[in-house]
């Protein structure tokens, strides 16, 4: 009897068991099967098995039903294992869908996947969407540029791009887009011959921009770049300089002339040491001279000494000595005369 009482509560327990997992689905169920999007309820006891949430997949079937689309609750159910957004991937194929995109699942999956928003993606390629360039939120408000003639032009641009879903995955991003266009609208009026060509006709510059194919390898294709602001830098009253190849040629001046200072400073110094140099070769020279009439007494007294020289040549010496002194004496004091009568 005890048995008896234990196997009914236990069949008790095991049918309220059922009966609520069964009126749990039966919601469920009826909301797909009301809906033409049909789930089994041994499917949805599967998703519960394998911890997806079936109200979350009955719901984005539902949607793509009701759209049109041929999406089965096992291709939403592998998504959502995957880890993606399956609201998210049946959105954009509703958006893409009613704009006549072509988008099938598996590329909204990939793109989910690959951390991009889809639904964001189909709305921008629907509706394009506009982008600084430069970015503000980078700290950089205006473009700088120089043109030949030596004219710092300060602009910014506004690029009006459309999501490429075929390059969506991959592609690079708005980043991208902001630096080459950047760098483009840079060449380009680098390139101008003078400022006053690009005030005049800025169009020039964004269509040669354009021309450039820099949406290339980008998960974007641009559509048009229009110059928002095109100024001359340092008008303002600003201290910006406008005239960068003036100051570039004033420093570049004032470089050579620094150069060729130092230069001069060289060579006046090789100069002074050559000088110098010349004076102590001077005074060697002297003292050689000195060297050598210090020898002129001993040569005498040793002549005297051998007797290769006689008392009375000694005096005719003298004398001779003594009136070449007199001359030379009398011949300086007229050459002084004469420079003072002139």
């Amino acid at each position: 009897m005890g048995a008896l009482t234990i196997l009914a509560v236990v069949l008790v327990i095991a049918g309220l068991i059922l009966l609520g997992i069964f009126l749990y689905f039966l919601k469920v169920w009826i909301r797909a099967w009301m809906s033409g999007a049909r789930v089994s309820m041994f499917n949805l006891l599967g998703m519960k098995l394998r911890s997806v949430a079936p109200t979350l997949i009955v719901d984005a079937r539902i949607r793509a039903v009701k759209a049109g689309l041929d999406v089965s609750s096992d291709m939403l159910e592998a998504h959502f294992l995957a880890g993606g957004n399956v609201i998210n991937v049946v959105q954009a194929l509703i958006a893409a869908d009613k704009a006549n995109i072509d988008l099938n699942f598996q590329r909204a999956a990939a793109i989910d996947l690959a951390g991009r928003d889809v639904y964001d993606a189909v709305r921008t390629s629907v509706n394009p969407k506009v982008i600084d360039c430069p970015d503000p939120a980078k700290g950089t408000a205006m473009l700088d540029a120089v043109a030949k003639d030596g004219i710092r032009l300060l602009i910014k641009a506004r690029v009006t791009v459309r999501a490429n879903l075929e390059r969506l995955v991959g592609g690079a991003t708005e980043d991208t887009i902001i630096a080459r266009v950047g760098q483009g609208i840079v060449s380009a009026i680098g390139s101008s011959p003078s400022y006053k060509a690009v005030l005049e006709n800025p169009d020039h510059i964004s269509r040669k921009v354009l021309d450039s194919g820099l949406d290339s390898q980008t998960a974007f294709e641009i559509v048009s770049i229009d110059i928002a602001d095109v100024s001359v830098a340092g008008v303002s009253g600003t201290r910006e300089v406008a005239n960068v190849g003036a100051l570039l040629e004033t420093e570049r001046a004032e470089a050579d002339k620094k150069m060729r200072q130092a230069e001069a400073e060289g060579r006046r110094a090789m100069a002074n040491a050559a000088e110098q140099e010349m004076r102590a070769r001077v005074q060697e020279m002297q003292a050689k001279v000195i060297d050598a009439q210090a020898e002129v007494p001993l040569a005498i007294a040793q002549a005297f000494r051998e007797g290769k020289l006689g008392v009375m040549d000694f005096y005719r010496m003298q004398n001779i000595m003594a009136d070449t002194t007199m001359r030379e004496s009398i011949g300086g004091a007229e050459e002084q005369r004469g420079s003072k009568d002139d």
